[in-house]
């Protein structure tokens, strides 16, 4: 049994922690040639914002989600809101899909991190190639926004241990 003063300071220090975090993925996203391979580079904000709602449930990822998502238009210099919105939804069900029907391990998460980047990919190729009417759409969409798929979905267990490590070292017993 822990003292409300003790379990608010352990909380508190568990979000600024996830916030730390959030704000190391967004500088490595944005970096110039950071992890850089031809024209693709890989997404560091969706497995993290996955990850907290993997293991803080529905509400708080959902609400980390939309954080991330606003931080991400922000840094791409896309239209506010798109990937906010598309965060919130994504984290929300990734999260009761790990509680009901997943086990929080690795290999779930990338694959599951696979999918809901394939979808975010999908959505911006969507709006900002596919619907403007760029020439060799199908050629960028081979060859960045699949390997982008990949190589987002390989790095993800590096999320997935951070924020493990978090929520287990602080945790408020009940």
């Amino acid at each position: 049994m822990t003292s409300l003063r003790r379990r608010k300071w352990i909380l508190t220090a568990k979000w600024t922690v996830y916030f730390l975090l959030l704000m190391v993925a967004a500088t490595l996203q944005t970096v110039p040639g950071f992890l850089v391979l031809g024209s693709m580079r890989p997404i560091f904000i969706l497995p993290l914002c996955l990850a907290v709602a993997t293991y803080e449930g529905e509400f708080a990822g959902a609400l980390f989600g939309a954080l991330g998502g606003l931080l991400w238009d922000f840094t791409s210099g896309r239209v506010s809101g798109l990937l906010a919105l598309g965060l919130l939804v994504i984290c929300f069900f990734v999260s009761i899909l790990v509680q009901l029907y997943l086990r929080g391990n690795a290999t779930n998460f990338v694959l599951v991190n696979a999918a809901a980047c394939f979808l975010v990919v999908g959505v911006d190729f969507l709006f900002y190639y596919l619907m403007p009417g760029y020439v060799e759409r199908a050629l960028r969409f081979w060859s960045v926004a699949l390997p982008t798929v990949v190589f987002t979905a390989a790095l993800s267990p590096l999320a997935l241990y951070a924020v493990r490590a978090v929520s287990n070292r602080l945790t408020v017993e009940e």
